[in-house]
Formats: structure tokens, C-alpha cells, sequence
């Protein structure tokens, strides 16, 4: 049995990995801190045999025992409204965590994956972007302490497998999607289906002309799967090509949750990008991989998830403390 560690396994993206990589006869070795992730979305996983899980922060020294042949690193905050309150801790978990996790690799003759970002490309000046693009970056703008980390940790991983011969992969993910999102981290599908559920006024930034790309997470998870097992060590852009408009979209949410919300505009956050639409060519290429699942189809069974919370977790408007997190 193949043992593979994925960091950030309480979060989002990486709580769907575990499920992927135990469904495919993998022994998943989980790590969080819960910084930005949930015990909820593990506790499924609290009786497999074949999942262990240590709470640890993987900016301090990363110890497992025994062998390993996979690491996913996908520890980080990824909501702009986490990463601006914690921003210290994005850049350490981008660089030291990294580190850490790279030196781990090299250690256990592992193959490791990096979780970078769409945000490398910055407010992007082509469009759509492919890998080859080197992006449009506010290295000091107040979104910087993410994007920079990510880039920071394309950086290094290369360093490791051109200096150290390390088998490494990097996914450049774009805006992804599905069950297990927090419902008020900030980003555009949970506050327009909340707002939604709550009989509230949806909230666009702008005027809404600036565009977006949703990949449903199960696609992004099949990307990212294929991409591990891949022979390619170069970034690689894993999203949904089909672009929309924020305005379009809003109107969306509202027909398929059949409310009747007005939609309001707020003024856009600095650095925030007008247009962000991946290039798979290279996706298509090497992994043969591109998006089965319709935005129409994604959309039915995230709405669908978030219905099922509980009211208290509907009309909760902070779902994340960061006090015994941050160091004064």
C-alpha cells in the first residue's frame, strides 16, 4: 500500500484529496493545523484504517514515520479575507512550509506536489493564461503575501528538482468549486449562495464586467491526481476554460435558487484581477485531462450542500478566529 501525506487535508481542497487518494487503495497520512480548515470536513474519515491524521503546523518541522512515496502540499489560507487577517502566516506557510515539506521529500524519496495558484498571473495582462505567462504581480499590494508565497514556492520546488534531482509537481489552480467550501470565506460562489439562503441582496465588487472560470472540485481533483502520476515537473494550469462575467453570474445563483434577491455594488478591492480564465492546451496534452462537470450540474450539488447547513451555520457571519494563531 502506497502512503501519501496531504498537508491542509481539514481544508477544502484537501479533505476531497483524501477521499480521492483512500478511494484509490492509498494509505493518506492527513496533517492541518485548522487554521483555515475543519475537523468537519475529515470527520467521515475518523474509523478508516487506511487514514491518519496529525494536527500539526507545517511551518515547524515536519517528523512522519515510516516510508513515503507521495506529498501533496496544499497548507495555505486561500480566501483573500483569510490570507489579509493572517497575512504573516501566508508567506510562512508558502515559504518555510514549503521548505519543510521539500526537505521531507528529499528525506523519503517521495514525489511531491505543490498547490499553487491562478494568483501568480496577478491582474493578468494576457488572457487566457497559459503557463509560459510570468504574470502581472503587486509584489507589496495588500494581496501580495499570497501571491508571492505561491510564487515563491514555484521557486523553490524547482530549486529542489533542478539541484537535487527531487520528483516534483506543481498545479496552478484556478477558482474551484463544490461541497465543504466555508460558507463566508469571502469567496464568490459561498457569499452569493448564502447571501441567497439568507434573503439577502447578492454583492458584487465593481460593476461586474470582471470575468471568472468555476471548475467543479471533482474535476480539479482528477486534474490533480493525473498531474502527481504525471512524468511533468513544470507548472500546469488546472480550471475550467468557460468564462463568465460577475454580473452573469449573480443572475445565475439567483435563478437557480429561485430568490428574488437584488444584486448591489461595493467598490472592487485594490489588485483585484478584471479577467482570470486558464489555457489547458497543456492540461489536455500531457494528462489528457479537461472539465466533465457543467457549471449548471456543479452549481445544483453545491447549492444543494450548502441548504443542509444547519441555521446556526447559515446565519454565522465569521467562520473563522485567528486569535490563538497570530504572535503580537
Amino acid at each position: 500500500m502506497k502512503r501519501v501525506l496531504i498537508t491542509g487535508a481539514a481544508g477544502f481542497l484537501g479533505s476531497h484529496l483524501c477521499d480521492r487518494f483512500l478511494s484509490e487503495g492509498y494509505f493518506v497520512i492527513g496533517m492541518d493545523n485548522f487554521i483555515t480548515g475543519d475537523q468537519k470536513n475529515i470527520e467521515h474519515l475518523n474509523n478508516n484504517p487506511n487514514f491518519q491524521f496529525i494536527k500539526h503546523d507545517v511551518t515547524e518541522f515536519v517528523k512522519i514515520e515510516g516510508t513515503l512515496d507521495y506529498i501533496l502540499h496544499f497548507a495555505s489560507p486561500a480566501s483573500p479575507i483569510d490570507y489579509l487577517k493572517i497575512p504573516i502566516q501566508t508567506l510562512k506557510v508558502g515559504s518555510l512550509g514549503t521548505h519543510n515539506l521539500l526537505g521531507l521529500a528529499k528525506a523519503k524519496n517521495a514525489r511531491i506536489l505543490i498547490a499553487s495558484t491562478s494568483e501568480v498571473y496577478g491582474d493578468p495582462l494576457v488572457h487566457p493564461q497559459s503557463e509560459d505567462y510570468y504574470g502581472n504581480v503587486n509584489a507589496i499590494g495588500p494581496r501580495g503575501v499570497y501571491d508571492e508565497a505561491k510564487r515563491f514556492m514555484e521557486s523553490i520546488t524547482m530549486a529542489y528538482h533542478r539541484f537535487h534531482g527531487l520528483e516534483t509537481r506543481i498545479v496552478r489552480i484556478f477558482n474551484t468549486y463544490g461541497p465543504r467550501m466555508r460558507l463566508n470565506d469571502g469567496r464568490v460562489i459561498p457569499a452569493f449562495m448564502g447571501q441567497a439562503l439568507r434573503g439577502e441582496d447578492l454583492t458584487v465588487f465593481g460593476d461586474g464586467s470582471q470575468t471568472r472560470s468555476f471548475c467543479y472540485v471533482d474535476d480539479q481533483v482528477e486534474g490533480i491526481y493525473r498531474l502527481l502520476l504525471s512524468n511533468y515537473s513544470h507548472p500546469v494550469n488546472i480550471g475550467n476554460p468557460h468564462e463568465i462575467t460577475i454580473n452573469d453570474f449573480a443572475k445565475e445563483i439567483v435563478k437557480l435558487t429561485g430568490t428574488n434577491q437584488k444584486i448591489v455594488y461595493k467598490e472592487l478591492p485594490v489588485d483585484d484581477p478584471m479577467q482570470r480564465q486558464p489555457d489547458i492546451s497543456l492540461a489536455k496534452k500531457i494528462l489528457n485531462w479537461e472539465p466533465k462537470i457543467t457549471r449548471d450540474k456543479g452549481l445544483q450539488i453545491t447549492y444543494n450542500y450548502f441548504k443542509s447547513l444547519t441555521k446556526d451555520e447559515l446565519y454565522r457571519s465569521e467562520h473563522k478566529k485567528f486569535e490563538n494563531h497570530i504572535k503580537k
